[in-house]
């Protein structure tokens, strides 16, 4: 299979702030910063906080008298991060794991974490830490997606039922977080106050090889033996011949400590 099939891996950072842009993006986001309840004053923790996409949001929410605090542990993140809040004085950032928050106990008022938690070695441990960072009867608002319910179209749907096993059980570390964050969150010691699912639609497939993977998660399938390799080819090229439609779920729980 060609080393050229499907888009390249994007730059991390981009990809975040181009998935964020997007209508599905900007319509859950809007839900989630809302969802916080924010107001002047405030302190509020975005953990996982990438390259600042929903930083100056939430500046503006808490004004100058609250703080914001960014923390994320990939050095390019941070930089980015630092660029687009570049004059926002309530905006601090700091080099740290969500395992281990650089944030003492009991010291913020909101908090948030998104698309973080189906990447960590222990989201059981990050909620423990966001636990123990807020205060008595703050807000904390998770979003993540659940890619067991991504769906493809296309006439061979056993090709597109396996792509999505196999992004499930190989690409994504925790592939099903979506669907266990109240269970997760009540087990961290919060109550679950809302809970919501979106449904992210493609409808063109450049935006969804690039946003999705589809080339090159398609390449690593055939590469381990998931799909063969005549078949595959042929799923991927017939998915630009006509009408696309791809679609996943993505959950959204608010809750208070």
């Amino acid at each position: 299979m060609s080393t050229t099939l499907g888009a390249p891996r994007p730059d991390q950072a981009d990809y975040m702030l181009r998935a964020a842009a997007g209508d599905a993006g900007r319509a859950y986001k809007g839900q989630l910063v809302e969802g916080l309840d924010l107001a002047p004053g405030q302190t509020v923790l975005d953990a996982g906080c990438g390259p600042g996409t929903d930083l100056p949001a939430l500046a503006e929410r808490v004004g100058d008298g609250g703080a914001v605090i960014g923390v994320d542990r990939d050095p390019e993140m941070l930089a980015r991060a630092r660029e687009r809040t570049s004059g926002l004085r309530a905006v601090e950032l700091r080099d740290g794991d969500v395992h281990a928050l650089p944030v003492g106990a009991g010291s913020v008022d909101r908090a948030k974490t998104d698309r973080v938690l189906m990447h960590v070695a222990d989201p059981a441990a990050a909620l423990a830490e966001l636990h123990r960072v807020t205060r008595p009867g703050a807000v904390v608002a998770l979003a993540e997606p659940d890619w067991d319910t991504l769906v493809v179209d296309a006439e061979d749907i056993d090709t597109s039922r396996a792509f999505t096993r196999f992004t499930t059980a190989e690409v994504v570390r925790n592939a099903t977080i979506g669907r266990a964050l109240p269970r997760l969150a009540t087990a961290a010691g919060f109550r679950v106050t809302h809970v919501a699912a979106t449904t992210p639609v493609f409808t063109d497939v450049t935006e969804a090889d690039h946003t999705l993977g589809l080339g090159r998660n398609l390449q690593q399938a055939v590469a381990r033996g998931h799909i063969d390799p005549t078949r595959g080819r042929a799923w991927f090229d017939a998915l630009s011949e006509g009408p696309f439609y791809a679609s996943f779920t993505l959950v959204t729980v608010l809750c208070t400590r």
